[in-house]
This record gives C-alpha cells, structure tokens and sequence, in this order.
C-alpha cells in the first residue's frame, strides 16, 4: 500500500519537522519517517475495519425494524437484504485483516457508535442504497459495488469522520486522500472466490520502496548544504529566506530523488512534487517550484552532472 506517492509527501513532512525541531539526527528521523509510513498502513487498515463496524451498526437498525414489522404483520424492509451481502461477509472472515484487529484496542463500535449510526442513517437515504435493496438482483458483484458506492460516496470527504481521524493521529487526515484510493482499489481487487484468504495490500510492495524512502530521506539532509547551494546559484541575488520553507524543502527533497535515481524520469519526479507544493504549500508554490525544478535539471543536465538510464 505504501507507495512512492505517498512516500515522497512523507519525506518532506519530515524533513520540515526536522528543521522545525532542531537537534535530531538522521538516524532518528528516518525512524520518524518509517513510523509515519506505519501510521499510514494503520489507517488504510482502520478504514477497512470500519466498513465492518459500519456493517454491524447497520445489522442491529435492521433488526429492529424486522422485529417490528413481524410486530405489525408487515413485509420486511428492503434494508434486510444488506444483511445477505456477500462482499462484506468476506471481508468480516478475511485472515489479514482478522490478525490485524487482534493487535488493535481502538473499537470503532465501542468508541463512535453514535457516528456510525449517523453514517447508516446517510447511507440509507441515499438513492444507490435505496436501488440496491430494492434490485431483484443478487449478485456478488453487485454487493461488492455497493460497498465500492458507499466508500466513495459517504467515507471520502467526510468532515466528521476526518475530524475522528484528526483526533487521533495529526497526520491521518493529510494521508486519507491518498489512502482512499488504496481502500477503493482493494475493494475492487476482491474476488469471491478467494474468500478468507484474499489479499489486502501489502505494507511495502517491494524492498525497493523501502530503500527508496531511505536514501532520499537521507541524501535530501545529508546533501543539504550543497542542493541549496545550487538552489541559491538558481535564484542569482535572491536570498534564501526569501522562499517559502515549505518550497525550499520540497525542493531539497526533489533534487535528492532526482540526482539519486537515475532510472526514475525527470518528468515523473517534477510531476510528483510539484502536486505535493500545490496541495501543501502557498497558491503560487505549484508554479515556482515547477518553474525551479525545470531550470535547475536542465542546467545539470547540460553540465553533465544529471544522466538519466531512461529518455525524459
């Protein structure tokens, strides 16, 4: 799951906290950088587990409205055939997932009951809810769909539950918007078949990943003095002080990948941090450290000092 988007957005938060908080080492900040890393395996895993909390919640509100309608000599509600989907009654036995919550504490059922009965209640007023419980259908691809549809429709971009997440680790909300797509993308991957046995994703895909986020980690600070000595040349008489830090470090942490992967393309590490000075830095970030990190690799590439494996 821990991919090298997300790896690089992770570096440069640490390497700002690192000159945030002076008197680290890089040993300790590359053990912050992997905790980080975790933290986010954590919350892909979390957010997985809430689709079951959210499906037990939903299995007692239906319940109850059965109970009652037997009460009352009434038909069942449409609802009950949530209870038959066969997507979430796989993930509920999945074998991944069932070692991980052995490990856990937090309980979403037995700390945010209220919240997740407020998330049934969006749920269940939601058109593609209404259509799937009153489909003729029944289908595995269907019930699988469904959760797909409840995922990105309610789960993502949800400000109470980002707040939940704020309140328990400072950096899970920067990381949801990249860990939503992991969710979805595992969803998707679920293959009936497979049943307790399917895989959810792995923490590092590859030793690579994980020596990737070390080496530039560490030559983004060990290197420092001399990328921002070619920063410095770049900017003529403009002083350093007068760049956003957060420009500056994205920048520093952009030079060390690109001097240090030859087989990575320009273009793939510019894209990259670019969208990250966009998305954590002032408006017109985006633009400067686009238009920096262009000129910066072309007059390395021209001095000889920049050979890539690859064409840009």
């Amino acid at each position: 799951m821990i991919n090298r988007e997300l790896i690089r957005l992770k570096t440069v938060q640490i390497v700002y906290a690192y000159y945030l908080n002076e008197g680290k080492s890089i040993d300790t900040t590359e053990k912050e950088l992997f905790h980080s890393l975790s933290q986010a395996y954590d919350l892909y895993m979390q957010l997985i587990s809430l689709m079951l909390s959210l499906e037990s919640i939903a299995r007692r509100v239906i319940e109850t409205q059965v109970a009652r309608a037997v009460r009352l000599a009434e038909p069942a509600p449409p609802a009950v055939k949530l209870m038959k989907n066969r997507f979430i009654a796989q993930l509920r036995e999945n074998e991944q997932l069932e070692k991980w919550r052995s490990h856990q504490h937090f309980s979403w059922l037995e700390e945010e009951e209220d919240f997740l009965r407020r998330l049934y209640s969006n749920i269940s007023s939601r058109d593609f809810f209404q259509d799937y419980t009153r489909s003729p259908e029944s289908s595995y691809e269907q019930d699988r769909e469904l959760w797909r549809k409840i995922y990105r429709n309610v789960l993502c971009d949800n400000e109470e539950l980002d707040d939940i997440l704020e309140g328990a680790d400072l950096y899970w909300n920067d990381d949801k918007f990249i860990v939503d797509t992991f969710v979805l993308k595992t969803i998707k991957r679920f293959d009936e078949k497979k049943g307790k046995a399917q895989e959810l994703l792995p923490d590092f895909s590859s030793d690579e990943d994980r020596e990737f986020a070390s080496q530039i980690l560490r030559n983004a600070l060990s290197n420092a003095e001399y990328y921002r000595g070619l920063i410095s040349e770049q900017t003529k008489n403009w002083e350093l002080d007068r760049i956003a830090r957060m420009d500056l470090y994205i920048i520093q942490v952009a030079l060390a990948e690109i001097l240090s992967f030859p087989e990575i393309p320009v273009s793939v590490s510019l894209n990259e941090y670019v969208e990250i000075a966009k998305d954590y830095s002032t408006p017109r970030s985006g633009a400067f450290v686009n238009g920096m990190l262009d000129s910066l690799c072309r007059r390395l590439q021209k001095d000889g000092l920049l050979v890539k494996k690859t064409n840009n």
